[in-house]
């Protein structure tokens, strides 16, 4: 069949008008009339009712692409101007900084007096913590920087603390400037409060005009968040681009298919008409780029283009294949060394009921390393699952491309803590069987203990020391809540610390075990029969889900959403069956076996419900996917149906300290061991299907780009 060409117009709908695209193509500087723009395919002759819906399919899509990339780019436009503003703002202030600074150089003890008031420099500020700080910068007579703040004035802007109120020379009020530094950090949290506070007692004056000062560490901090503002514009406009590139070779490979199919010569005509689209010819993108890489180069990176570009394209590691070299050897070393503990212990009898004191006291050193490699075992899991069926785990959890830990980094971390574990569980066993005290090779899981713990807070560039860090301070907003503002990946790693809770209580054995100098005596009954050691039991199955509560309080007080005081109430009642176990365990009466019943069902449905509809999306009856969701990142639903009902099972696993089992204390070591083994696998089967609702979420949302939070706000001056 010989090859024809189609005889059809593409039309522009400008505001109601039909006009031909190609006479019209010019009048795209309108942006009234570039707003309103529709395409339509026009065919001139009849066409088989196939070829019509794929031009008014096509039709509809290009009007899609072009809304899309229109409001997106008029987004990152207005996004880049109040930049601009922040960043002039801030350049203004930093002049005043200097000029100050220099001129303290001549006289320090009359200026200071003056611009930095005493009180104020011995205040406690640690760090560029105030949450919502308002400052002076409207100088006196004397002020050596009279032109910048007279600047700023013209603009409408003007620098006040809440004593100070200063109106135009006609009466009406100014805007005032104040400076949001977010408390993401304790730190910050707690310096927020004593800046009020010594503001209010020290700093706010008397009389107009008086007390004015600039705190140069917020103003270091205002920097550092329009330098992360900018990162995440650029990265945006980078995400634009793309998103442009795509849909024109889209485009491209959609109508050579259908001149393939159709033995027609359509391609190039519509082509053309989409070449002439806003989202093809529009430049705006390329040169608010160019415009960022200048701007980012000039104050933030020294004029060096090469440091720039580290921030604003930062390049990602390369897998090395040494990794999954060391993450075979170590598996092996692992599984060799596993096997010789297993059989010595079984020739040794160290797991007879004559050896209570080694299940005593070995056993909560080593089930601690062995749950903890579990849950890095898990997590690496999740790493390579989420990257498999690309879910941004990175963007979720705001970790640098650059830094942020890989499957293949979990596991050699995994295998490596594992092989060291063991390795020690063996030299323990040889030791011990050799005739050595008890006293003297019990001392090596402590000294284990140390050496991990002093890796793990290492100073030097080794062993990840971005990943090291990052977690340290993790755990510090969750032991800190809820005094500071609460990130995905605190409360993340909060829920993964409630399925940890048998991990602490060896922590606590452990504790006790060589603190108070067990390990010597052999008398392991000290601890565990102390009435402190009860009451921090109680203590320690509380904490998880205490922090995770106030995280769910901070929340509601920093979003206003009931969803999170409802998922408090959740770990509060997680909080009262765990509580009431632990008393049944001490006090096996019909009574308390009741309370435990009814809390632990009560929590266990609370908590169902909480995975299954608010964490995971399912169970939606109204779904394409039934009980599901209507979009699955699995293309196998069977996998979601199992996942269910194996999540279902693990959750009710409390039901093994009601029945308590008639068996024996090495058995119930063995039996509470793979107990806590289960839940940390439900936590890592849980992670997979919660970071998968959150990408869904934010690809049905288009977020992809972080929203930086800007240091300078306009507020009315009167209040």
């Amino acid at each position: 069949m010989k090859n024809t060409e189609y005889d059809f117009q593409v039309k522009k709908i400008i505001g109601g008008e039909q006009r031909n695209a190609e006479a019209e193509a010019e009048a795209d500087n309108e942006n009234e009339e570039e707003a309103n723009e529709i395409y339509q395919t026009e065919l001139v002759q009849l066409f088989p009712e196939e070829d019509e819906a794929f031009f008014q399919r096509l039709d509809e899509e290009l009007n899609k692409v072009n809304l899309f990339y229109r409001t997106k780019e008029s987004e990152f436009i207005e996004r880049g101007e109040v930049l601009n503003k922040q960043l002039q703002i801030l350049l203004d202030l930093k002049k005043v900084l200097l000029d100050r600074r220099r001129k303290n150089l001549s006289s320090v003890k009359s200026i200071n007096a003056e611009i930095f008031p005493s009180s104020y420099s011995s205040s406690p500020r640690s760090d560029c913590s105030e949450n919502s700080d308002e400052f002076n910068v409207t100088t006196p007579e004397t002020s050596p920087r009279d032109d910048v703040i007279a600047a700023l004035e013209r603009n409408g802007i003007n620098f006040v603390n809440s004593a100070t109120r200063s109106k135009m020379k006609n009466g009406k009020p100014k805007m005032a400037m104040r400076i949001d530094i977010p408390a993401t950090t304790p730190a910050r949290a707690i310096s927020t409060l004593t800046s009020m506070l010594w503001e209010d007692l020290v700093n706010n004056p008397k009389k107009e005009g008086q007390g004015d000062f600039i705190n140069k560490k917020k103003i270091q901090c205002a920097e550092k968040m329009i330098r992360g503002a900018f990162v995440e514009l650029y990265r945006g406009l980078g995400l634009l681009k793309n998103y442009s590139s795509l849909n024109m070779l889209a485009f491209t490979k959609i109508l050579k298919k259908f001149d393939k199919v159709s033995s027609q010569q359509a391609s190039a005509s519509y082509l053309k008409v989409v070449k002439r689209s806003h989202f093809i010819s529009s430049d705006k993108v390329v040169r608010l780029m160019d415009e960022v890489e200048s701007i980012f180069t000039k104050h933030f990176a020294n004029n060096d283009r090469k440091k720039t570009m580290k921030f604003l394209r930062p390049q990602q590691p390369k897998s090395s294949h040494m990794i999954t070299f060391f993450v075979g050897l170590f598996t092996g070393c692992f599984v060799t060394l596993f096997s010789v503990y297993a059989l010595l212990a079984h020739f040794s009898g160290m797991f007879s009921a004559t050896e209570a004191a080694y299940m005593e006291t070995v056993y909560p050193v080593f089930s601690m390393f062995a749950l903890l490699s579990l849950h890095l075992f898990m997590y690496g899991c999740n790493l390579f699952l989420w990257k498999s069926t690309r879910i941004n785990y990175n963007f979720i959890f705001e970790f640098s491309p650059t830094t942020a830990l890989k499957y293949r980094d979990a596991f050699l971390i995994c295998t490596c803590f594992m092989t060291a574990v063991v390795g020690a569980m063996v030299i323990h066993l040889l030791l011990r069987s050799s005739g050595f005290s008890a006293g003297q090779v019990d001392a090596i899981p402590g000294i284990l203990l140390l050496i991990f713990i002093a890796l793990l807070v290492c100073p030097l560039n080794i062993f990840y020391r971005p990943t090291r860090y990052c977690f340290l301070r993790i755990v510090r907003n969750i032991l800190c809540s809820p005094f500071c503002k609460v990130l995905m990946v605190d409360f993340f790693m909060a829920d993964q610390l409630t399925s940890q809770i048998p991990l602490l209580r060896h922590m606590e054995s452990t504790a006790c075990y060589f603190l108070a100098g067990s390990f010597r005596t052999q008398q392991f009954e000290i601890c565990k029969s102390g009435k402190l050691y009860r009451q921090l039991a109680y203590v320690i199955s509380f904490s998880p889900y205490y922090w995770r509560a106030m995280q769910c309080a901070r929340r509601w007080f920093d979003e206003c959403d009931k969803n999170h005081l409802a998922n408090l109430g959740k770990y509060v009642s997680a909080m009262v069956a765990a509580g009431a176990r632990l008393t049944y365990a001490t006090q096996p009466t019909q009574l308390w076996m009741i309370i435990v019943l009814v809390t632990s069902v009560v929590a266990t449905f609370y908590q169902l419900y909480w995975d299954f509809v608010k964490d995971w999306g399912l169970l939606n009856p109204k779904s394409r996917n039934p009980w599901l969701r209507d979009d699955l990142i699995l293309k196998n639903k069977s996998i979601y149906y199992l996942s269910i009902v194996l999540n279902l099972v693990l959750r009710v696993a409390w039901v093994e300290a009601v029945m308590r089992f008639n068996v024996g204390m090495v058995e119930s070591r063995l039996l509470d061991f793979s107990l806590a083994s289960l839940e940390v696998i439900r936590r890592g089967h849980w992670n997979f299907y919660r970071l998968e609702n959150e990408h869904l979420n934010n690809v049905g949302k288009f977020r992809a780009v972080k929203t930086v939070p800007l240091p300078f706000r306009e507020t009315d001056s009167d209040g």
